[in-house]
C-alpha cells in the first residue's frame, strides 16, 4: 500500500482546478468509503495497539509511528457499524485532520481515484442532521460515500469550543452590526463557526457548499440586500461537494461586485501548501481548523479594520 502513496506529494498540482482524489476504502461489508488523499500522510497495515483505559469507546488503541503515539479510531464503530474484527488484516489510515494526527482503523484499502468536485454531491435528502456522510459520488456505477470526519472527532475528542472570556468582553457595537458568511459542508463545523460568531456577538449566514455560497451572494447583490453592504468576512471551507473553497474563491473575484470581499479559509486541510494556495486563487487569510480563540480573534480583527475602511 506504501506504494498508493509515493506520489501524494506531486497530487497538489489538483487543488485550485476544482479538482481531488480519494483514497478508496471498506469498514465491514461491500459498501466503499473515500477519503481525501489531501489528508493522509500514509496508509499501514494495522500495528499492534496498546489499550487506553477510560478512552473512548471507538478507539481501540494507540500506535506508536515513528516514535510519535496516536490514537487509533475504528471508524465503522464511530458511525454505528460493526467494529473490525481482524485487526492483523486490517489497514490504519494515518491522517491529519484539525491539527492532530490519528489513525483511522479500516477493513480494507483499494486504491486513488482522480474526480471533478463538482462529482461530489451532497448527502441524499433525508439523510438527516444524524447522518455521518458529509458527500457521495459514484464511481464505477457505485455509490461511494464520504464520511464526515469533523463529527466524528468532535463526538470522540471533545474539542473545546467556548471562546475566552478576554475576546468576548468589550466588543463594540459596530462589530456586532457587521455580518459574516460561513461556508462549510460538514453541519457539525459549520454549527462550531456559528456557535464562535454568536459568542462575539456577530450575526451569520450559512451555506453549505461553494455553489451555493456563490448563489447566496449572487443574490444578495442583485436585491441590493444589506448583508452583502455589510459583509465583512466570507469564512470558507476548502473541501466541499459541487463546488470547494479554492474555486468559490476564484469565482468571487471574477465578479466585480464581489472583488473587495474578504476571504479567510478555514479548513482541516494544513501545511505549507495551503499558504501558497492562499496567494494563488487570491483569498486573503488561512486558518487551520478548529480553535475557538484564533478563529474569534482573527474575525474580530478583520472587522475592526472593515469597519475603519467603511467609516462606519
Amino acid at each position: 500500500m506504501a506504494s498508493v502513496m509515493d506520489s501524494v506529494d506531486q497530487r497538489t498540482q489538483l487543488a485550485g482546478h476544482n479538482r481531488l482524489e480519494l483514497l478508496l476504502f471498506k469498514l465491514n461489508g461491500r459498501q466503499r468509503f473515500g477519503i481525501n488523499v489531501f489528508k493522509i500522510q500514509e496508509v499501514v497495515h494495522c500495528p499492534p495497539l496498546t489499550q487506553i483505559p477510560h478512552s473512548h469507546s471507538v478507539v481501540r488503541g494507540v500506535a506508536t509511528m515513528r516514535g510519535k503515539t496516536i490514537p487509533v479510531i475504528d471508524l465503522g464503530m464511530a458511525i454505528g457499524r460493526a467494529p473490525v474484527e481482524d485487526l492483523s488484516n486490517s489497514f490504519m489510515i494515518v491522517a491529519e485532520y484539525n491539527r492532530s494526527t490519528q489513525g483511522f482503523l479500516v477493513a480494507g484499502v483499494e486504491r486513488i481515484v482522480n474526480l471533478n468536485w463538482g462529482d461530489i454531491l451532497p448527502p441524499p435528502k433525508g439523510s438527516g442532521k444524524d447522518s455521518y456522510l458529509t458527500a457521495v459520488t459514484r464511481f464505477e456505477n457505485e455509490l461511494i460515500e464520504i464520511i464526515d470526519v469533523e463529527k466524528v472527532l468532535a463526538e470522540v475528542c471533545n474539542a473545546p469550543t467556548e471562546v475566552s472570556q478576554a475576546l468576548t468582553e468589550n466588543i463594540e457595537e459596530k462589530i456586532r452590526q457587521q455580518h459574516v458568511l460561513v461556508v462549510d459542508d460538514s453541519n457539525v463545523a459549520r454549527n462550531q463557526v456559528k456557535r464562535t460568531l454568536e459568542q462575539i456577538g456577530v450575526e451569520c449566514s450559512l451555506a453549505n457548499n461553494g455553489r451555493g455560497a456563490l448563489a447566496l451572494l449572487r443574490e444578495w447583490a442583485d436585491n441590493n440586500d444589506p448583508r452583502l453592504e455589510h459583509l465583512a468576512v466570507v469564512v470558507s471551507d476548502i473541501e466541499m461537494p459541487e463546488m470547494d473553497g479554492y474555486t468559490l474563491t476564484t469565482e468571487i473575484r471574477k465578479d466585480e461586485r464581489f472583488t473587495h470581499l474578504y476571504i479567510m479559509l478555514h479548513t482541516s486541510l494544513s501545511g505549507t501548501f495551503n499558504n501558497a494556495m492562499v496567494v494563488k486563487v487570491g483569498a486573503n487569510k488561512f486558518i487551520p481548523k478548529f480553535k475557538p480563540d484564533e478563529l474569534a480573534g482573527a474575525v474580530v480583527d478583520r472587522i475592526k479594520a472593515f469597519v475603519e475602511e467603511k467609516g462606519y
